[in-house]
């Protein structure tokens, strides 16, 4: 019995046992978010020693516990638990960190050899996932079971990410990224019907996955660490390769099987049979891909238009196995095994129905959620109900804090990567929110229809109120039309699509009733979509005004006193009026794009925003994405700029992919540039051809095209070659002001110049063109048809830009235009090694690189040099002088 202080003590203090599991629990949320800030991982056994740290430090806060229960002063007993509790922050936070990190380095460990990318290899292996089809081709999961390269047998990652090219592809959807594509690949051969669990034999060419970076953008890399991939590539189908061979279909994999089984029997059903019955009721087959992923998670067989109508709408969460359709399934099947459960007395004796059904509940929503593909939304939901399933079993009634962050601590030792996902914030936020308002103790007495109509409409507006500000933090957009989007479409989705869809797996008719009752959702949600301002975009905000941002969220969801919520209206404020830093008057500031294989340069002054070319298609047009659609709308909404001008320096696909996009974006960008054939572009906007001559002034920044004249224009569109009709535009700052002065003595300036070759570079020399610039877009990606010596000379560069997809096909930049830049000191700068770019003219000699700028293990590094199809990038090798 303890001493009669230690009693006192405890009566005083009843909560001292709830804080002591939190201290573990924020310990192992503190050291698995702070190792994922780790920009390289360190050797394993710095990782070992932290572990057995956290050990002792374990053993210690377990002898101070002990040493508590015989406390003879509540003085004694509270310094030995707030050291036990110091500790067990401590122990967690290390714990977490070391495993964390021993667990990246064991992943690491089995990354692409940079000795095998490009390389033609013979891999044998189990497809590991069922295939994504598409228009172009198709995508599959491969398991590596052995690989040979010459015969000679090598080790590659376990998982392959690979696409199979259909037969009149001649540019992968990636391909003008210079990720997979490759001419020689492509064959007269259709790509075959493939099921996952078949064993095949194929060529591949595989490289480290390797996406764009650019400031707000989405990280592939991560995503692909997240899913245990670490090759992508194509599979060989030339003339000249081994075909691919499919040996035998096996038992490997039977979900996968079972889930491509389904998918294929709901479009089997759903789809129309021919294109023109397709056209004819396109809500028809936007409801078969809704269906589909519903039932089997098959995200992508959503259209993206489709898409961004759901973001819009703000119900993306509904579309796709989301923790509220897990939820549900949880919650439904656990009524109905306690119901089944519940008519036998034998099995009510030896197991309650109550625990009965919790366990069915979990287990049932876990094979669900593994039917739908195991998604990481779906592992943080089962997760979260395994854990507070395990509570109520154990007969625990804990305090919701500590349930909340129970759940928390659980996801993240699962998944700890999670904690980058901005899934996994808006799901605990609004769980925490819940708790914490008490939106079911409050409802518990609504009764009837309208009890429940009321207590779903005061859930949604909590949660809206807390999210609207996580999801502007975490996004840059409020979807304005989402209270009302989410209040027709939860219960619509939730109670009456997923049953009827799921229940089609036993009963194939249900899935054409489910697709029925879809089909007027969509037509409300497109409707509401196109509503004016439907969503609203802001700028997106820095850290800490994004905290005070979620805690106005937090504060407002509150049942306090609306003169007390209202102190949340001044947190909001930094979120909703930001506005980024912008260039000085007389300053300019230019951000390279991250967009592959292709150019998009954004040119800001004080007031004014110009975007050089529009980056690459990836894939034929209709069928796949551009940058525009993936890099720079998002890019525009994040920085909160608004276009002047959209310049378009020549027709080719990789500079003008993204414009339609860009312009349909920005209604009053006026367009200009050579694009005179460009019909589909000029049915959206007028333009004025880019000539030598033309000049503006912007905030004390002058602008100057240099070329192409006009009788240069009219010749190359005779000779059908749009590269010398490229726009060269000159930028330069006000002389006299801020900015440190340029390489030849006079404000800085940048030189944009397309693809021009040698003979357009010939042509401005002999016109004597002003050329000197501190800043140099590399013409033509660094081909070794274009940077002439003369042409550098006058230019005189300190710093050029190369813009060029990672192992492209064309071997850009060339080696022998690296020799010339090294040759002159020039630093170079490649969009691979570097992300996006940004150089401002009040700083010449400083070049911000989005990679370096954000360090992460999981980001690929390009090795120093490379050989790729014969061509060595010398950027490793050379004296050029890499940004810092």
């Amino acid at each position: 019995m303890p001493p009669p202080a230690v009693d006192s003590f405890l009566a005083e203090d009843p909560e001292r046992a709830f804080w002591r599991l939190p201290a573990l629990l924020l310990g192992v949320l503190a050291g698995s978010a702070l190792q994922l800030q780790q920009a390289a991982l360190w050797d394993w056994r710095a990782y070992a020693g932290l572990l057995l740290w956290a050990l002792a430090c374990g053993a210690l806060g377990a002898w101070l516990v002990r040493r508590s229960w015989r406390a003879r002063s509540a003085r004694a007993l509270r310094w030995l638990r707030r050291g036990a509790w110091w500790l067990a922050l401590v122990v967690g936070a290390l714990g977490a960190f070391a495993g964390v990190g021993l667990r990246a380095a064991a992943y690491q460990d089995d990354a692409l050899s940079p000795a095998l990318e490009g390389r033609d290899l013979r891999v044998t292996g189990v497809v590991a996932a069922m295939p994504q089809v598409s228009d172009v081709g198709l995508r599959l999961r491969f398991a590596v079971e052995s690989a040979e390269l010459a015969g000679r047998a090598v080790a590659l990652p376990p998982l392959l990410e690979l696409s199979w090219w259909g037969a009149s592809l001649f540019e992968s959807p990636e391909g003008s990224q210079g990720e997979d594509a490759d001419p020689t690949a492509v064959s007269a051969r259709a790509t075959p019907s493939i099921a996952a669990g078949e064993r095949w034999a194929m060529t591949v060419r595989l490289k480290a996955p390797h996406g764009a970076r650019n400031p707000y953008g989405f990280d592939s890399e991560l995503w692909f660490w997240e899913q245990g991939v670490q090759a992508t590539g194509y599979v060989r189908t030339g003339r000249r390769d081994v075909p691919p061979q499919r040996l035998a279909r096996t038992w490997l994999y039977p979900i996968e099987q079972a889930r491509q089984a389904v998918r294929d029997a709901i479009f089997a059903r759903l789809l129309p049979a021919d294109a023109g019955a397709a056209q004819e009721s396109p809500l028809a087959a936007r409801a078969a891909g809704v269906v589909a992923a519903l039932v089997t998670g098959d995200q992508r067989a959503i259209e993206r238009a489709d898409w961004d109508i759901f973001r819009a709408t703000g119900v993306a969460h509904l579309m796709s196995i989301s923790g509220l359709h897990i939820t549900m399934f949880a919650w439904l099947a656990a009524r109905l095994v306690r119901w089944a459960w519940g008519r036998s007395a034998r099995l009510c004796l030896a197991v309650p129905a109550q625990s009965a059904a919790l366990v069915a509940g979990v287990l049932l929503a876990a094979a669900y959620a593994l039917f739908s593909g195991w998604g990481v939304p779906a592992q943080r939901t089962v997760t979260m109900l395994a854990t507070l399933a395990l509570l109520r079993l154990a007969g625990l009634r804990w305090p919701w804090p500590q349930v909340w962050l129970l759940a928390c601590a659980a996801v993240v030792l699962v998944d700890p990567w999670a904690l980058l996902q901005a899934g996994f914030w808006l799901s605990f936020v609004a769980v925490g929110v819940l708790f914490a308002s008490d939106v079911g103790a409050a409802d518990a007495g609504a009764k009837g229809v309208r009890g429940h109509f009321y207590a779903l409409l005061r859930e949604q507006w909590v949660v809206t109120l807390a999210l609207t500000p996580l999801s502007l933090v975490l996004f840059g957009q409020i979807a304005l039309v989402g209270l009302l989007a989410n209040l027709l479409a939860i219960p619509w989705v939730t109670l009456l699509v997923t049953p009827l869809a799921l229940a089609g797996v036993f009963c194939a008719p249900l899935w054409q009733l489910a697709a029925w009752t879809l089909q007027p959702l969509l037509a409300l949600l497109q409707w509401l979509a196109a509503w004016p301002q439907a969503v609203w975009f802001l700028p997106q905000a820095p850290l800490w005004a994004g905290v005070a941002a979620v805690g106005a969220g937090a504060l407002l969801a509150t049942r306090w006193p609306w003169a007390v919520r209202a102190l949340a209206l001044p947190l909001l404020l930094p979120v909703l009026c930001w506005q980024p830093a912008r260039p000085a008057p007389g300053q300019f500031e230019l951000l390279a794009a991250d967009v592959g294989q292709g150019s998009a340069v954004l040119v800001r002054t004080a007031t004014h925003n110009l975007l050089y070319d529009a980056g690459p298609r990836y894939g034929r047009a209709g069928v796949a994405s551009d940058a525009g659609q993936r890099v720079l709308v998002p890019l525009l909404r994040a920085l909160g700029e608004r276009l002047d001008m959209l310049m378009l320096s020549h027709r080719d696909a990789d500079h003008i992919g993204g414009a339609a996009a860009v312009l349909a974006q920005q209604p009053k960008a006026a367009l200009t540039g050579s694009i005179l054939n460009e019909s589909a572009l000029l049915a959206l906007r007028p333009a004025r051809p880019c000539l030598a001559g033309q000049r503006w002034l912007w905030d004390g920044v002058a602008f100057e095209v240099l070329h192409p004249q006009a009788q240069e224009v009219a010749a190359a569109e005779r000779a059908k070659h749009s590269n010398a009709t490229s726009c060269v535009l000159r930028i330069s700052a006000a002389a006299g002001g801020d900015g440190a002065p340029g390489a030849s003595g006079a404000s800085a300036a940048a030189l944009l110049v397309g693809d021009i070759e040698f003979a357009q570079e010939q042509a401005l020399l002999a016109r004597g063109a002003p050329l000197a610039a501190d800043w140099l877009l590399a013409a033509h990606h660094g081909s070794k048809s274009s940077s002439g010596a003369a042409f550098l000379d006058a230019v005189q560069p300190r710093t050029v830009m190369v813009q060029a997809g990672y192992r492209n096909r064309y071997g850009h930049p060339a080696p022998e235009v690296l020799a010339r830049y090294a040759e002159r000191h020039i630093r170079v700068v490649e969009s691979t090694r570097c992300g996006a770019a940004t150089w401002a003219s009040a700083a010449p000699d400083e070049v911000q690189c989005e990679r370096t700028q954000r360090q992460h293990y999981w980001a690929h590094v390009p090795p120093p040099s490379r050989t790729h199809d014969g061509a060595i990038d010398g950027t490793g090798g050379s004296a050029a002088v890499m940004a810092r």
